[in-house]
Formats: C-alpha cells, structure tokens, sequence
C-alpha cells in the first residue's frame, strides 16, 4: 500500500508491470523463492495523499487476507501539503489498527533524512515527528518499523533518482535488502557500493539546482496549478495478487 515509492518509481524495469520494478518488487522476488503458493499484490497509486491511500486501498488490501502488509504513506502530505504531522498520525493510526487486527504482520517505513538539500530540508523536522509518531503507531499495534531515517546509505545522492524525490535502482535495491533484514528473512540480495563522486564546487552545486528546478519542480508545480484535463486515472500496479513474475 501506498504512493510512487511503493510502486516503485524511479527503478525502471520494461518486464515489470507499468514499467518500473521497485523495493516491493525486490522483495517479492525474495520471498516467493521455493514458495509455490506465493502471491503478492502492489496497491500503491502515484501521487496519493494518506487519506486517498487509505480510502482507496485499505479495503481492498484488507480484502486479500494477507500474511505481510507494507504501508508507507503520508509522504506527499509532508513535502507539498505542509500537513501536520499529528493529525497525520491520527488517521495513520487507525488504519494500521484495522489492518493489525486481520493478524497479517504489517510494516510501517519512516521517512528518509533529507539533511539540508535545497527544498526539502525545510520540513526535516516535520518529517522527525511523523516518524516519531509512526514508531508509536508501530509498538502499539505489533508492526514492524522499515527505518528509511537511519539507513545512512541513502544520504549517498547515487541512491536518488535525478528528480530527487524518489530512488534510483541503486537506492530501491537497498532498500529491498533492509526491509528483508528488518523481517529477519534471508536473502540473496548484495550491498551495493557506488562509487564515490567527484568533489563539486559551489558553483557546481548551484548549477545542478537550478537545472533540478526547472527540468522536475517547476513542471510539478505547474502541473498542480492547472486544472485536470479529465484524463484517465492512475490505476495501482499490481491490483491483484498473482505470481511476481508473469501473469
């Protein structure tokens, strides 16, 4: 359950379903290995806020009956809605109740550290609070905490896809591998070491933020003023359960 990075954007894959192939993607492929009956559904919608995750997707996610739930929201609240962390706490809250009680084991990801990056790093405190909020949320209702805060490899910029809001395939590998860590299933998956980038000037730096603000944030922000053009909407990727590779 979830947005655009539970779908995986950012880790291009033309096999994979919608084209793009992700963490959850990565670890299904683990755990269905030697599992004949393995089936796994990816419900996330790009874009989606945390009410619109949880009305759109709970029930059915809920319908599947199922042994493992991954549910990372409230992202696209935080970054470009100025929500309050609280309140998102709140609604989070209840949802991860509902889904508790089914008895499937449900895991919760805090948000990455953003540091001081351009943009973003106005709402690193936000972020600090819902992840706070979230770790309650966890040790109240058993889940399991995906910690993306402290996975200090992510603040290597080769792990951001160029539009810097979401992974690149290094960055969605890694991630993959944690969470199987977290859940204490063994796994195939290897550490990926990139290599380290050549030291940049000021000027450098200030250059590829004007060139990341007019090739993704100023067409996002765009995109968000005009009216929708009635097209069709985003469906999830993988809306029923099925075997991760084929049909």
């Amino acid at each position: 359950m979830g947005d655009s990075f539970t779908a995986g954007i950012g880790d291009p894959e033309p096999r994979s379903p919608g084209g793009i192939r992700g963490w959850a993607d990565r670890i299904a492929e683990e755990l269905s290995e030697g599992r004949q009956d393995f089936a796994y559904a990816n419900l996330a919608i790009s874009g989606l806020v945390l009410r619109e995750i949880l009305d759109q997707q709970l029930g059915p996610a809920i319908e599947l009956k199922p042994d493992l739930v991954t549910l990372s929201a409230g992202g696209n609240d935080l970054v470009f809605h100025r929500s309050d962390p609280d309140r998102l706490a709140v609604t989070l809250d209840a949802a991860v109740a509902l889904l508790s009680a089914t008895g499937a084991t449900v895991v919760l990801f805090t948000g990455p550290d953003w540091g001081a990056t351009p943009v973003f790093g106005h709402i690193r405190g936000k972020v600090a609070v819902f992840n706070e909020n979230i770790r309650t949320i966890a040790a109240r209702h058993h889940g399991v905490i995906a910690d993306l805060w402290t996975l200090r490899q992510l603040t290597d910029p080769q792990m951001w896809d160029p539009d810097r809001l979401h992974f690149s395939p290094m960055g969605h590998h890694t991630i993959a591998a944690m969470v199987l860590e977290t859940l204490n299933v063994p796994h195939g998956l290897r550490p990926l070491e990139p290599k380290p980038l050549p030291a940049g000037s000021w000027r450098d730096s200030k250059a590829g933020d004007l060139a990341w603000f007019t090739t993704y944030l100023l067409p996002w922000m765009v995109n968000k003023i005009r009216p929708h053009d009635g097209g069709a909407p985003l469906t999830a990727k993988r809306p029923d359960p099925g075997p991760v590779f084929g049909s």
